[in-house]
Formats: structure tokens, C-alpha cells, sequence
């Protein structure tokens, strides 16, 4: 195709994507309460646990439409993933061989559920996360949270950890298009633990350890079974390459 054919074809596609998400996102509006409440159930809960003052506030007369209009569009998002993760894979697989698109699709196909199963993980946590860390403020204090920085932090937190779980699909797809060897994966085990740590401590509260634990377990998980499927690959391709070069010994040498 021409490159005005692709920028036609690329506005397109971006339009199924935006009405998606849109439409999406009219039904997360809906659901906006309900996420809202269950968001905001950790902080009513230090309340009543505790005997302290804990409230979310709104300190201007747009926030609680504002909080409900990034809930919806959040939620729009998300519930949309799979449409727009389609639009994005279609619009390059013409440009894709063969094999190419099936490991595309491969890709696609893994990322979805696993990028649902993290934000189901990080949803599970996050209450615990919020008692912990409102735990360290003094007994006689009051725990004000502004709704909008909430917001952000606990839907930051969420989808952290959805991206995380999809990070080992990208591990898999480098190694099937030649990019990292199962050798490299496999070897590099000791800075993989080391990262997710990180990444793990970065999501969750530092002292959180048992949190901390219960995010990293999955994700480690994750990045052997990439490292075992990266070894098959490896193999198949090594058990092929053998069998072609005893095939044709003179082109072999």
C-alpha cells in the first residue's frame, strides 16, 4: 500500500479504537460507583477499625465528576483491551511474514488474559497496601486523603501490576523472532529476580514485605515458564537446523 493508503487505513483503525474505548467507557460510567466504593472501602474500613478519622475529600466542585469521569475512562479502557489490542495487531500484519503474524497473535492471544489476571492481583493487594501505609501515621491523627490523588494512586497501583504480567510475554516474543535466546533468559535469572524486586518495591509499600512476596511469586513464575518456552523454541529450531544440515551436507559446509 501507498503511504496515503496506510494513513487512511491507520485513521480507521484509530477510529474503531476511539469508539471502542468510548463506548466502553459509557458503560464504565455505570460501574463507576461500584469501583469507586470498592476503592474507597479501605479507607471507610480505617474508620471503623481503628476509631479514626479517615475520609476521602473533594476539594473543588468538579473533583467528584472528575473522579467519576477518570473511572469510567479507565474502566472504558480496559474493558475495550481486547478490541484495541486487535485494531493494533491488524493494522501491522500486513507488513508481517507468515510466521511473523502467528507469533503475533501469539502474543496478543497470552497478553490479554494475563494483563487481566495482574489487574486482578493488584485489586486483591491493594486494600492491604493502603491499611499499611495509612497504619504509620500516629493514633490521635486524622487520615484525609484528596479523592483525585487517591484515584491516581490506586489506579496506578492496579495497572502496575497488569503491565508487569504481560512483561514476560514480550520475553517469549523477542526470543521467536531471534532477538534473545533461551541461553540469555535462562542465564540471566539472577538480575530477572533482582528487577522484579524492584518493581515489586516500587508497587507496593517498601515495608510491605508480605505483600511484596505475594506480588513477586507470580511474576517470577512467569519469567521461568517464559525462560521454558523460549528453551523449547530454541531446541526445535537447533533439532531443524541439524536435520537440514544433514540433509544438504555441501551447502552445510
Amino acid at each position: 500500500m501507498s503511504l496515503g493508503q496506510h494513513l487512511v487505513e491507520l485513521r480507521r483503525r484509530l477510529g474503531v479504537i476511539g469508539i471502542s474505548i468510548l463506548v466502553a467507557a459509557v458503560a464504565g460510567w455505570f460501574l463507576a460507583d461500584v469501583v469507586w466504593a470498592e476503592l474507597s472501602d479501605p479507607v471507610l474500613e480505617i474508620a471503623q477499625e481503628r476509631n479514626r478519622n479517615a475520609e476521602i475529600n473533594y476539594t473543588s466542585v468538579t473533583e467528584a465528576f472528575d473522579t467519576k469521569i477518570a473511572i469510567a475512562l479507565v474502566l472504558g479502557i480496559v474493558m475495550s483491551a481486547p478490541v484495541w489490542l486487535y485494531q493494533v495487531w491488524a493494522f501491522f500484519v500486513p507488513a508481517l511474514l507468515r510466521q511473523e503474524k502467528r507469533y503475533a497473535l501469539g502474543f496478543l492471544t497470552a497478553s490479554i488474559p494475563l494483563f487481566f489476571a495482574g489487574v486482578a492481583m493488584g485489586w486483591w493487594i491493594m486494600p492491604n497496601v493502603v491499611t499499611l501505609l495509612t497504619s504509620f501515621a500516629p493514633e490521635d491523627s486524622a487520615t484525609l486523603l484528596t479523592a483525585k490523588v487517591y484515584l491516581d494512586f490506586s489506579l496506578k497501583f492496579v495497572l502496575a501490576i497488569g503491565v508487569g504480567f504481560v512483561l514476560p510475554v514480550f520475553l517469549v516474543l523477542l526470543n521467536f523472532i531471534g532477538v534473545l535466546s533461551a541461553k540469555t533468559i535462562i542465564t540471566g535469572w539472577r538480575w530477572a529476580i533482582v528487577i522484579i524486586a524492584l518493581f515489586t518495591a516500587l508497587a507496593t509499600p517498601a515495608a510491605d514485605v508480605v505483600s511484596m512476596i505475594i506480588l513477586a511469586v507470580p511474576m517470577v513464575a512467569l519469567y521461568f515458564v517464559a525462560a521454558g518456552i523460549a528453551w523449547l523454541h530454541d531446541r526445535r529450531i537447533a533439532a531443524k537446523a541439524r536435520v537440514w544440515a544433514s540433509e544438504n551436507p555441501a551447502a552445510a559446509a
